[in-house]
């Protein structure tokens, strides 16, 4: 029973550590940085301190129980794991409180050379982690020896502790991931993960005490192996270690390209790989006689299935393709599709995996020789095959990306397992001409299998929302139709230790060669699709700033950014951080369009993790523009975290611009308004502008004072450092470029938004964003026209000051202009300037080319409305004593109220109370309130049960249910609420929105 139970505890501590190992590596990303260097130390020391705890631990036992063997006394190995576990616990309690020490204490450091930084923050971090990792090699030492009675029965339950304690380990992974880091954050999951740990060794402590354990058996059965006979097991156990430690770095890669660089993709590769060891280790444990020969059995057979596997693995991208096809776009099939590629991932590397997991068993059979040396056994080649573990994570998982693609680092994978059977092969069977001959023919063959290919790699499957009819006729029928007609497209394609980075060119239909930068099988810039965002990326923020001579820039992408900012007169220095050296190197087909940017005298581009470069850096900038990927790539996330920001606001000089670009295709509302939120709770003075109908950029001003300075900015444009950047973005006046402004300054802050925000100890962005992703959702900003956000944002509206500024001198082709240029804007405020134009009555050529726009417009975006119906109803709200709010019926009401809401432009206000007077006279002809809502339908009965005579009704309807944008139901429930407390207070109301 107490072997039973002990057993049982192990889940939970294999649980508890693999938590740990994702926990501390996202808090040493804030520490390192994120980029391909940290990331290996991180999981160097980790392991690192793994092999030293087996064979630390495995020394103790031996201690023990040599020291106990005369007298036949009870080991109290049990104990002494125990007060183990329990340190762990109390050591998880603490971390958060030494990690932000250290964080501190690194930071007020001198910055010296930039090698010795990073080295110095290595050297902490072995500190905060190391200690830990070491005591959490004591589980297979200690317990090995703890629970075994016999050489008899030490496989069987050195099998099962090494299994058990993977398989807690495999739910850790999937857990981690999917649900305590993104609910209770870092912190809180180093404190519940501390709390399991104090549990189990008191639990452990308790099991010494009630169990009555046994001395020592006095016939000590077996033969002694010499040192030198057990060097080829340790050697084997080494090169497994290696070899698999590489294939889950090439399998997380590979995923990667195939799910989607997500948090949600790592956890499932890790879990899926950590549990088919932990199959391979309990399969041992299932027999209680094992013939000699089945090791060499399973090592060989590990050979040919990865030669094997060598065949499929580049296919995939198209596998994972056709699996995404049967599931839905929904929050409901969101986990029934990861459960799925769970099970993919199972069934192709479920059995070698497993093979490779009973491996390390199957040595620890062949060498148990003593009962008292099975934990220094365990120890000894536990600690050699992390080593070898550790090798693989800092050659297989980082260096030999310098000069190897996937699949030659996968030949390196099965070179070692070839390495370690023929190695046994040779020792257990003494005929080492055959292991020779084996590992030569097998070598042999590997080197003459063809590369995989990189364009079904790259290809970015996992963004297709479409499937072609002909999907499930096969891999090859699909290359052949989809994939190979473009292999030429391709000009370079490259593995480095961060990312595969991939070059793709086109032609688009006016006859433009357009090229895209490829990372991580995702477009993340183009020469002529994102060629107004690249360079508005620049010249926005350099107009709205102080002065221009200083810019820190995240992400090199194109290149077209920097070299649009290169060419600004005055510019005398641009940082760029880069986290990927093959973005970097792809630079040299990016040259033409970014006008050399790399070249320039007043251009500098490190390979850095952004965070830490900022950090890291002494002087102030004047302009920090962050162009990052998506912030469900993992990694990304911190550069969209509050700590960021906050060190961003920092490094700006007075009346320094921050500009960060967002997306709204492939991201929802909540995401969106979660990145708004933390940057408003960073920058005081926050406003939106968009690029293109798809991408936002986000303003975040040190001081307010050049932000809402219309005649500057107007005078600017104007000048020769400007101009030729602004046309060609396609902006042509003034009143084109501040068409472009969604938010002005402060209406975000003044909306008062009220939720959580995104930070490095409680990341909920890449939760919440690679959600959005799976379900290909759209942002659109929320409602901000009411109350004070309403008054703030017409305040300080630039194109409204541009209007009323140039009155008269506004000619018709400028305003038309102006119309053409919002037309851009997936919102459609170029209906509502329409709308506001209608209202004088004009009759122009301008007006018409103007209205001809937003209809097109309506094509594109709403085919459904009536364009002309929409622009006579937009028109009547800019006036109370308009036609079209005096004989509203109820439906009509409701639609206003809902044109209102998609079609409010701070710029072009409409008048509230128009709409109140919409509503009340949808209550004069209906006589009652009872009465008006019997004629409406269920979805605008929402409406009429908030509205109440003396109340302000249409502001708080607005917030409650048009600005989240809910279901009708849910609105319902929260009606009722708001009810109760809609006596005027609409803070409250406020709260229950930000709430729901």
């Amino acid at each position: 029973m107490t072997r039973a139970v002990a057993l049982s505890l192990t889940l939970f501590t294999g649980f508890t550590g693999l938590v740990y190992q994702v926990t501390w590596q996202k808090y040493l990303a804030t520490l390192l940085g994120s980029h391909s260097e940290a990331t290996a130390a991180v999981l160097g020391i980790f392991l690192g301190g793994l092999s030293v705890g087996y064979w630390l631990f495995g020394l103790v036992t031996k201690h023990r129980v040599e020291r106990v063997a005369p007298s036949g006394a009870p080991t109290r190995l049990l104990l002494t794991y125990g007060a183990i576990e329990a340190a762990i616990g109390i050591y998880a309690l603490l971390f958060p409180m030494l990690f932000r020490a250290a964080h501190a204490f690194s930071s007020v450091l001198p910055d010296g050379h930039a090698g010795l930084g990073f080295l110095f923050d290595v050297l902490l971090s072995a500190l905060l982690i190391g200690p830990p990792a070491v005591m959490m090699g004591a589980t297979i030492p200690i317990l090995t020896q703890a629970l075994s009675r016999s050489l008899s029965d030490a496989t069987r339950f050195h099998a099962f502790v090494y299994g058990l304690n993977t398989i807690g380990a495999f739910a850790g992974a999937l857990a981690a991931g999917f649900y305590l880091i993104p609910r209770l954050g870092l912190d809180g999951s180093l404190v519940a993960m501390g709390f399991v740990n104090l549990l189990a060794g008191a639990c452990y402590a308790a099991l010494h005490s009630v169990s009555r354990e046994p001395g020592l058996p006095a016939d000590l059965e077996g033969q002694d192996h010499t040192i030198g006979e057990a060097r080829p097991y340790l050697v084997a156990a080494l090169l497994i270690g290696f070899a698999m430690m590489t294939l889950e770095t090439t399998l997380i890669r590979l995923a990667g390209l195939s799910f989607g660089s997500s948090q949600f993709t790592f956890s499932m590769v890790v879990a899926a790989f950590v549990l088919c060891i932990a199959i391979g280790a309990l399969v041992v444990s299932a027999f209680s006689r094992i013939a000699r020969s089945v090791l060499l059995i399973d090592l060989w057979g590990l050979v040919l299935l990865l030669m094997g596997l060598y065949f499929l693995l580049p296919q995939a991208p198209y596998w994972v393709h056709v699996l995404r096809s049967a599931f839905s776009e929904y929050d409901a099939a969101f986990y029934a599709y990861y459960v799925a590629g769970f099970l993919l991932l199972l069934l192709v590397i479920g059995l070698p995996v497993l093979l490779s997991g009973a491996a390390l068993p199957l040595i620890f059979h062949h060498l148990r020789t003593e009962f008292g040396a099975l934990g220094s056994l365990a120890g000894r080649l536990y600690c050699w095959n992390t080593v070898g573990s550790l090798i693989g994570a800092l050659l297989g998982g980082y260096a030999m990306f310098f000069w190897f693609d996937l699949h030659e680092i996968y030949r390196f994978v099965v070179a070692a397992v070839v390495g370690s059977a023929s190695l046994l092969t040779a020792s257990a069977s003494k005929r080492k001409k055959l292991a020779v001959a084996m590992a030569t023919t097998t070598l042999a063959m590997l080197i003459f299998f063809p590369p995989w290919s990189s364009n079904i790699l790259q290809s970015g499957l996992f963004r297709e929302s479409e499937h072609p009819p002909d999907i499930y006729d096969g891999y090859r029928n699909y290359v052949e139709r989809y994939i190979a007609p473009y292999d030429r497209n391709v000009l370079s394609y490259e593995d480095d230790p961060s990312t595969s980075v991939a070059v793709r060119s086109y032609i688009e239909a006016d006859g433009r060669e357009s090229r895209s930068i490829i990372v991580n099988g995702k477009s993340d810039s183009n020469t002529t699709r994102d060629i107004v965002t690249l360079n508005l990326l620049s010249t926005l923020p350099a107009l709205l700033a102080d002065r221009v001579e200083r810019a820190f820039v995240v992400g090199w992408g194109t290149g077209v950014t920097v070299g649009e900012l290169a060419r600004i007169n005055g510019v005398k220095e641009i940082v760029v951080a880069e986290i990927s050296s093959g973005v970097i190197e792809a630079d040299a087909f990016f040259e033409v369009f970014n006008r050399n940017a790399m070249k320039q005298p007043n251009v500098s581009v490190m390979r850095s993790d952004a965070y830490r470069a900022l950090s890291r850096a002494k002087q102030r900038f004047d302009l920090i523009i962050s162009e990052p990927s998506n912030p469900w790539v993992t990694g990304v996330e911190m550069l969209y975290s509050e700590e960021f920001l906050t060190l961003a606001r920092e490094r700006l000089g007075d009346g320094g611009v921050f500009a960060q670009w967002f997306h709204t295709y492939e991201t929802d509302n909540a995401s969106l308004q979660l990145v708004l939120r933390t940057f408003d709770r960073v920058f005081e003075h926050t406003s939106v502008w968009q690029a293109t109908s798809l991408d936002l950029i986000i303003l975040g001003f040190r001081n307010i004072g050049p932000a809402v300075d219309y005649h500057r900015l107007v005078e600017r444009s104007h000048s020769p450092k400007f101009q030729p950047s602004l046309v060609r973005a396609g902006i042509d006046s003034p009143g084109e470029l501040l068409a472009k402004e969604l938010l002005p300054i402060g209406t975000w802050r003044a909306a008062g938004f009220e939720g959580p925000i995104h930070t490095l100890y409680r990341p909920l962005l890449n939760d919440a964003a690679g959600r959005a992703f799976f379900r290909r959702d759209t942002a659109i900003l929320p409602f901000t026209g009411h109350g004070e956000a309403a008054r703030v944002g017409a305040k300080n509206a630039l194109l409204r000051r541009h209007f009323d500024f140039q009155g008269e001198h506004l000619g018709d082709n400028q305003r038309a202009a102006i119309v053409e240029q919002s037309c851009f804007q997936s919102r459609g405020y170029c209906v509502t300037l329409v709308a506001d134009w209608m209202r004088e009555n004009p009759e122009s050529e301008a007006f018409d080319r103007a209205r001809a726009s937003a209809h097109a417009w309506f094509e594109r975006h709403r085919p459904e409305d009536d364009a002309v119906s929409v622009l006579e109803s937009l028109s009547g709200l800019f006036d109370q004593t308009s036609s079209v709010t005096a004989l509203t019926t109820p439906e009509t009401a409701w639609e206003l109220t809902e044109l209102y809401a998609d079609f409010y432009y701070h710029a072009a206000p409409f008048d509230p109370a128009a709409l109140e007077h919409a509503w009340s006279n949808c209550r004069e002809r209906s006589k009652t309130r009872e009465q008006c809502r019997s004629e409406v339908s269920p979805d605008s009965a929402k409406a009429v049960d908030l509205l109440r005579e003396g109340d302000r009704s249409i502001e708080d309807y607005i917030e409650r249910c048009m600005e989240q944008r809910f279901e009708g139901p849910k609105c319902r429930e929260g009606a009722l609420e708001a009810r109760k407390v809609l006596a005027g207070d609409t803070t409250k109301v406020r709260r229950l929105s930000a709430r729901d």
